[in-house]
């Protein structure tokens, strides 16, 4: 179902912007800067159509709300920062973990998630818990190929 409302595209275009994945409240700050008066049942509305039509996909964490980023990035991780609660985007992968598996075991995919402080968290520039502006990315200068392929289907939900 494509509803195409001022409010679906505030929401899609905050989520894009934002480079990372964002939690709902992110993202009604973010998409407020678009279309004011919007609540919170309108984002929640919004961000599971958003989900069921896969134009984006809900990243789950344990004891954290969900975060949300764009569908159809090529396979990449996430850094979870434990100080200011920001998420971010990691593109380097260690490749092939199949010799994490018990042995017998096929590993089909791998998501990694990466726990710690941020570079602004360590220096002790940040004390905000839930950040209103998108998180920088993560990606090391003229590294694109990361040496592996990143054809296999990468899923987020856990």
């Amino acid at each position: 179902m494509e509803r195409n409302t001022k409010q679906r595209s505030a929401i899609r275009e905050a989520i894009t912007e934002a480079h990372g994945p964002v939690s709902a409240r992110e993202v009604l700050d973010l998409a407020q800067r678009r279309v004011r008066g919007m609540g919170m049942a309108t984002v929640y509305r919004t961000l599971k159509a958003l989900v069921t039509d896969r134009e984006i996909v809900q990243i789950d964490m344990p004891g954290e709300p969900p975060r949300y980023e764009i569908a159809g990035k090529a396979h990449h991780h996430h850094f979870y920062c434990r100080g200011c609660g920001r998420m971010f985007e990691v593109e380097q992968c260690p490749g092939d973990l199949s010799y994490l598996a018990p042995q017998g075991f096929k590993l089909e995919n791998h998501d990694l998630l990466l726990l710690g402080l941020c570079v602004d968290c360590v220096g002790g520039k940040s004390k905000k818990k839930t950040p209103t502006k998108a998180p920088p990315r993560l990606r090391p200068a003229g590294d694109h190929t990361h040496g592996h392929d990143h054809s296999h289907p990468h899923t987020h939900r856990h």
